[in-house]
Formats: C-alpha cells, structure tokens, sequence
C-alpha cells in the first residue's frame, strides 16, 4: 500500500473511532445520571475525546466496587433484622407531623431504627474534643474502633495515639481505620504507618488505592466518615479529623490558617448505630464480621433524646443524606440554620434552600470567608447571589479560620450533625455519617454554637456581593462547572 493511501486510511479509522465514540457516549453518559452532570461529561468527551473517554472509564462511575456494595447489602440486612421493632419511641413531647415519614425515609434507606433514650454532649474546640476522646480511649477495658477520614502523628495528636497503644499493651482490643488517599497527602502519614505497625495494633487503609498490589478502584471515591466507639458503651462522632489544626501543611501554618470543628459525645441505644457503620467498613476492609464484638442494639436507655443514624455514600442507592436534608429543609415551619465547610448544592438542595427562604422561613447559612480549596470555594462562591436574593442570610466565618463544623438545625425540633458537607462531593462520591437528633438540650447546645459561630462572622449582603470585581464572577463561574463532573 502506498504511502498516501495508508494515511488516508489511518485518518478514516480515527475518524470512524471518534464519531463512534461520540455516538456511544450519547446513548451511555446520560444514563442514571443528573442532566448536568451528564452534560458536563459529554463536553468533556466532545471537545477532548480521548482524554474525556479515559477520564470517565475512571472517574465516571460513583459506585464502589460490587463486593463492596454486596456487603453494604449484607449489613442493612443484619441491621434490620437486629433491629425489628426499636422504631418505638416516646411521643412526648408530640413529633412535629411531618417527622415520622422522614424517619421512614432514613430507615428506608440506611437501615437504621429512630431510637430513644440516648444522651449527648457536644464541645466545640478541636483541642478539648481531642483530649475527650484520648480520656475514654484511656478508660476502654473492652474495645476501641477508630476511624477517622485523616489520622496522623504529630505533636497535637501524640497523647491519642499514646492512649491508643496503652489501651492495646493492658488487653483492649483496638482496632483502626484511616482513608488511604486522604492520609497519603500528608507529610506525617508514612511516620503515622510506622507508629501504628509500632503498636501492635490492628488497622486498615480504608478504599485502599495502590495498584501495583491489585488494589485499585475509581481514587476519589473516599471514606469521609470520623468515629470512635470505646466498648460499645460510648461513641463520638463530628466533623473533626485526628490532626493538628492546620493540617501539617507548610502553606496553611504560613497564612495563618487552623480548622474549627466540634464532636459528639453519645451514649445510649445509637452506639449501636454508629458502631455499625464501623462494623461495616471494617468488613469491606478485612472480610471480617464483628458480629460478636459489635455494640449490642438497645431499643431504650436513660437519656432523653431520639437518635437515628443515616449512613451514606456510593454503597447505597440513593444519595441517602441528601435526602435527610432536602426532606427536613422542605418540613421546616419557622427556622433553618445551615453550616457546611464545602457548600456547592445540586440543583434540588438550592430549590429547597430558596424554597424556604421566599415562603417566609428565617433561613441562614454558615460558610469561611476564605476558601483552602480553590475550586470548591470559588465554585461555592457561584450560589451566593441565589441565595441572597431569596432571603437567605450568609455568614461568612472571619479568617484565618477555616470553620470545618457540618451541622443543621430545623425550628426548635430536629438537629443533624456529622461528617457529611453540602456539596456533591459528599451527596455522591463519600462514604460519610450523619446522625439525626430530636431533643430540646441537644439543640440548645447546637444554637450555642450557632451563635459563637454568628459573633465570630460578619453578613453578606446582596449589595457587596454584587461589587465584587468581573474577575471574580468570571472566576467563580467557571469553577461551578467543576462541580457537575462528578
């Protein structure tokens, strides 16, 4: 064949490679899949083909691995039959109407009953959670589960991990679980490995991502869920990760920047629950099933709040917290306060938002005035005139601090507190714990926080907001689009 011909014949393949997978991206991106998200794909593979069509073979797919998810299957399963008959609860005071069929909805999905008789305490400062949580782990005679999105060695969090290997060296099983990719990016994790292999204890990378050992699955589908439960008796759960507040980054300590977060302390029937989640990563990590060692399931104890745990993230179905949120923002009658790190809603969470703040509800949110993530923060940055306009009050917490609490609270009646951000990452791509909290104490405790968190902010007004220089809008826009490609 001559030259020219196998050239011309070369170009004619390539061109029939790429309307093929054109064509074929139309008919399978689409699929189960938000419009815009499906169109961000689409573009991406239309206007860069082939690196478009490498990106979503990896990257396209929010589902963990189908023995994963079978194992998901596998615990809801246990959990329900465990649990039959616990979503008896007190009605006194009487449930708002719209409560019971929200509790339904969490059942449904996450498996987990509305238990009552819990109790609960809050702190919201890193240094004074940390050292609760290294005060129960010193007190453990049975067992510890840990695990934390990111757990690392420095001088902030070493008396934790002394707690840790003391509580291992007098006969407590102690068992930990810490993100892969979530600890890798750090500069203490590879000090962090060989402290944990130094106790003796048991532990695991969660969604382990190291193909040279056959360990390899879409890198940013990530456990973002942060836990302790000392012998099934006490559990704490919240926003805060096992680190220093600025995060071991060079760059953070040199501008300033710390992290605020808050935990939960729980005590009560919804151990169990929050041990479950627990049970189940350790399982998908190891194939062991600590049924034996699993906090027992209660359907009452002595406190006075009713607590349901809503598990989420790529091994359910549905975008179970999403859901929980959405619901109670809709059910709300006077009040809702909303706090997240990460704010970038899908198009259904800005509906219910707006939807509350033009039908006359008191609506606020609470977000950083500075950003650690450029996209996310200026994509975040996009939704504020939509909110601004419908009513929405924004607060921006003042730098250097990043407020990283997660956190909402409906009227006087219901409050949700967890690991879960608003945004698109944690609606789809991580596996994260939200728990839902009737009780008048509890949600005092969460307006307290509320309020120091409103001292130490300052309002947005629509006005400002639309002085912003055009670079800024420009800016803020184009990452938005970011956020769909997921």
């Amino acid at each position: 064949m001559e030259p020219g011909w196998m050239t011309l014949t070369i170009a004619i393949i390539a061109l029939v490679v790429d309307i093929t997978v054109r064509i074929l991206a139309l008919i399978f991106v689409p699929k189960n899949r938000r419009p815009q998200t499906a169109l961000a794909w689409l573009l991406a593979i239309w206007f860069l083909p082939y690196v478009g069509i490498i990106l979503f073979l990896i990257l396209g797919r929010a589902r963990l691995p189908r023995a994963r998810r079978r194992k998901q299957r596998e615990i809801n399963e246990y959990i329900l039959e465990t649990t039959e008959g616990f979503d008896r609860v007190k009605l006194d005071p009487p449930w708002p109407a719209w409560l019971a069929p929200i509790v339904e909805l969490n059942r449904t999905l996450g498996a987990m009953p509305l238990v009552g008789g819990n109790s609960a305490q809050m702190w919201n400062d890193n240094t004074e959670s940390l050292a609760q949580m290294t005060a129960a782990i010193r007190a453990a005679t049975k067992t510890v589960h840990c695990e934390f999105y990111i757990l690392l060695l420095d001088e902030a969090t070493a008396d934790f991990f002394d707690a840790l290997e003391e509580a291992h060296d007098r006969g407590v099983t102690v068992r930990v679980l810490l993100d892969h990719l979530g600890n890798a990016q750090y500069p203490g994790y590879r000090r962090t490995v060989r402290r944990l292999n130094a106790m003796g204890i048991e532990w695991r990378r969660m969604l382990p991502f190291r193909p040279s050992r056959a360990q390899f699955q879409r890198p940013d589908l990530r456990n973002h869920r942060k836990l302790l439960v000392i012998d099934g008796q006490i559990a704490f759960t919240g926003s805060q990760n096992v680190v220093e507040t600025g995060y071991q980054r060079r760059k953070n300590h040199k501008r300033g920047l710390h992290w605020k977060d808050y935990m939960a302390r729980f005590e009560g029937p919804v151990v169990a629950g929050i041990d479950a989640l627990f049970v189940t990563d350790w399982y998908s990590e190891t194939n062991e099933l600590l049924e034996r060692e699993a906090a027992p399931a209660r359907k009452t104890g002595d406190g006075d709040f009713d607590c349901q745990v809503v598990p989420s993230g790529p091994g359910f179905d549905g975008e179970n917290n999403l859901r929980l949120f959405n619901s109670l923002v809709y059910a709300a009658q006077k009040k809702v306060i909303l706090t997240s790190p990460y704010f970038v809603p899908d198009d259904s969470m800005l509906y219910a938002i707006t939807t509350a703040a033009q039908s006359g509800l008191e609506v606020e949110l609470f977000v950083s005035e500075i950003g650690d993530q450029f996209l996310v923060f200026h994509a975040q940055r996009s939704y504020y005139e939509a909110l601004l306009r419908a009513g929405v009050k924004i607060w921006l917490y003042a730098g250097p601090t990043i407020l990283h609490s997660k956190h909402l609270t409906i009227d006087d009646q219901i409050s949700v507190i967890g690991s879960s951000n608003m945004d698109m990452r944690s609606f789809s791509l991580d596996l994260e714990i939200s728990v839902m909290v009737r009780g008048e104490e509890f949600l005092s405790q969460l307006r307290e926080i509320e309020a120091e968190n409103r001292a130490m902010s300052r309002e947005l007004t629509l006005d400002e907001w639309l002085k912003r220089p055009v670079w800024h809008r420009t800016l803020d826009n184009l990452a938005r689009l970011t956020a769909a490609v997921q």
